[in-house]
């Protein structure tokens, strides 16, 4: 039976029943489970992470380190910081902002966890280092918004849930008991969403703000927002869409546009293209399925709006060719910089160069 989305409540906030946009938006681009690695170092000692695809994060358990971004001043982490990186951000891991780096690659494993120990005499830190594994080409313009580097310390006390899953995860290496190999990744997919709802906490405070973090603290956008967003097949007007959200027609698409930065029909139809992407790279459902599951009741209106999107026919893009997917991963060469030495990941921790 259809849904009569007319008739729902008008403006004010999300009930229990609206789709949650942000968790839609991690979805989308999500590709796999993240990897991660648990180092136990002693300094001196440093890593150099290369740009790439994903979002990378550290997590410091014990001790304290330096995170070195390509571009800007060091950051210092403590015991319990969490930073997420940005993937086109090349950056460095290390006891010293002076220490050299050795060129470290998380790699392709499908084990989602390992352990490395480095052996030394200096002061001891316990970092958990890994990756997001994204697909950039339906990044979400809420997560476009994400600053290189997002630094969560400890010491604030602000975001008591990111903290509370930093001492799951610490707990959880510490001991290792059966079922880590599942627990880890889930712990590690709610610490991601902890770090941006975090950050769009921070922002929602900031007068200045606008764009989505702006959106995402306006009850009526994020009514239409979480309308399209719980049935993308539906065939939205901008005049369903300004009753959604208790707005005129003209209010409402002039509200929604100054904050999305697209006119709400062209949101629609963006947004139901990712999900006809996901759709082809993660099934194998038919391609008059992943039309009408992407609101086309058409496979040739389809398959002409998603070449508009994405540049390739929807057959193309479920099936890469080797060419596209060396494209997509392509990473900063760090042999020009001096400080890196470039180190297979099972060896790096012999190559160190002792400051």
């Amino acid at each position: 039976m259809q849904r009569d989305h007319r008739n729902r409540p008008a403006g004010g906030s999300a009930d229990t029943h609206e789709v949650d946009v942000l968790s839609d938006a991690i979805v989308a681009v999500r590709t796999g489970r993240p990897h991660s690695i648990r180092h136990e170092l002693f300094a001196p000692w440093g890593m150099h992470f290369p740009s790439g695809e994903g979002a990378g994060f550290h997590v410091v358990l014990r001790g304290s380190c330096w995170l070195i971004p390509a571009e800007g001043p060091p950051i210092a982490l403590k015991a319990g910081d969490v930073a997420l990186v940005g993937g086109e951000l090349a950056h460095g891991i290390a006891d010293s902002p002076t220490s050299r780096l050795v060129e470290f690659q998380l790699g392709d494993s499908d084990t989602p966890y390992r352990e490395i120990r480095h052996e030394g005499s200096g002061p001891s830190t316990v970092i958990l280092c890994g990756a997001y594994l994204l697909d950039r080409t339906r990044i979400h313009p809420v997560l476009s918004e994400l600053p290189p580097v997002v630094h969560l310390p400890a010491y604030s006390g602000r975001h008591p849930s990111v903290h509370a899953v930093v001492e799951l995860l610490a707990d959880e290496l510490d001991r290792p008991q059966p079922g880590m190999d599942a627990i880890v990744p889930s712990l590690l997919d709610t610490l991601l969403l902890y770090i941006v709802r975090a950050w769009l906490d921070e922002r929602s405070h900031d007068e200045s703000t606008a764009g989505w973090i702006a959106a995402l603290s306006d009850p009526a956008i994020t009514s239409a927002l979480s309308a399209i967003h719980h049935d993308v097949t539906h065939p939205w007007t901008v005049e369903e869409l300004g009753q959604r959200a208790g707005l005129s027609r003209a209010a409402f698409a002039r509200r929604f546009t100054t904050l999305i930065g697209q006119p709400p029909l062209a949101y629609l139809t963006w947004w139901r293209m990712i999900t006809a992407a996901r759709l082809l790279r993660e099934s194998d459902v038919p391609l008059r399925v992943v039309a009408r599951q992407a609101g086309y009741s058409s496979e040739i209106a389809f398959a002409a709006a998603f070449k508009r999107e994405h540049g390739v026919s929807p057959g193309r893009y479920r099936r890469p060719s080797s060419k596209d997917v060396a494209a997509g991963h392509q990473s900063s060469d760090p042999a020009e910089d001096d400080r890196f030495v470039v180190a297979d990941d099972r060896a790096w921790s012999l190559l160190i160069e002792r400051s």
